[in-house]
């Protein structure tokens, strides 16, 4: 079970649902086969301070909750991801992480991105900067346990996103169109392609409610995450595009993620 800390990358998926109130008219799906982020149109915006939570289940166990939160940064949407262990599975394998991630709204481009990786014994502290300007992205890590430091550069494209706003970059595309797109996701090290097929629509029943939703499959299909893992997302087959269930499929286990509360921010009278 050592790989539970993915637990905390997969539940950023939660943050899609803040496209979910723009009312510009989401990019199509690209047909091309090259990897690569579509800009939305200067009409779209992110909505600002959603939360959403998530039950989290392993091997039919309840694993614990995880949390997604947007919030505007200067001239940078911040997301925030949180995924924690209880129970059962907390005895076995406690995974108390923390993902922290800057985009820039217009582009999609990720721009930094802090983690904190509490699993079992081991305490990891990462900070990534992206350069776009050298093609290069800068990565510092602390082991805060044995007190061990690295830092290591990596080449990157153009414009990258990586494990949280990729969710939320997938959510702002025509997902109503049945097709796919590949596209670069990079939190730290050499930089992964993603593909995602919209499958279906099928109708979905979690903890926030029942609702029509469209299926989407992404997969890794190159770079260091190749053949680690699968996921499906349902979102609501609406503008809104939330993302009611994950289920995350590893070498090791399928971890099941289902919404159980979504907070909008509060209006003022």
């Amino acid at each position: 079970m050592r790989k539970l800390g993915l637990l905390s990358a997969v539940i950023v998926v939660a943050g899609s649902a803040s496209l979910a109130q723009s009312n510009a008219s989401p990019a199509a799906i690209s047909k091309a086969p090259a990897s690569r982020i579509i800009a939305p149109p200067p009409s779209f915006h992110m909505p600002e301070s959603e939360t959403l939570v998530y039950s989290v289940e392993w091997h039919l166990l309840n694993a614990g909750s995880a949390t997604v939160v947007l919030q505007r940064s200067g001239s940078f949407e911040h997301i925030r991801a949180l995924a924690d262990t209880s129970g059962m599975v907390n005895k076995i394998y406690a995974v108390h992480d923390t993902f922290d991630a800057d985009i820039e709204p217009r582009t999609f481009c990720t721009q930094q991105v802090s983690k904190h990786s509490q699993e079992g014994s081991r305490r990891i502290e990462r900070q990534v900067h992206f350069n776009y300007q050298t093609a290069k992205s800068h990565m510092e890590e602390s082991n805060l346990k044995t007190g061990n430091k690295r830092q290591a550069d990596y080449d990157i494209p153009a414009c990258v996103t990586d494990v949280v706003s990729g969710f939320f970059y997938a959510a702002s595309l025509n997902l109503t169109a049945v097709s796919s797109q590949t596209f670069p996701v990079n939190d730290g090290g050499k930089t992964t392609d993603v593909k995602i097929d919209v499958e279906g629509r099928n109708r979905v029943k979690v903890p926030f409610g029942e609702f029509e939703a469209l299926r989407v499959k992404a997969e890794p299909v190159s770079g260091p995450l190749k053949g680690k893992g699968v996921l499906w997302v349902w979102f609501t087959d609406d503008a809104r595009h939330i993302p009611l269930r994950v289920k995350c499929r590893l070498a090791f286990a399928t971890i099941l993620f289902q919404l159980q509360r979504l907070d909008l921010p509060k209006t003022s009278k």
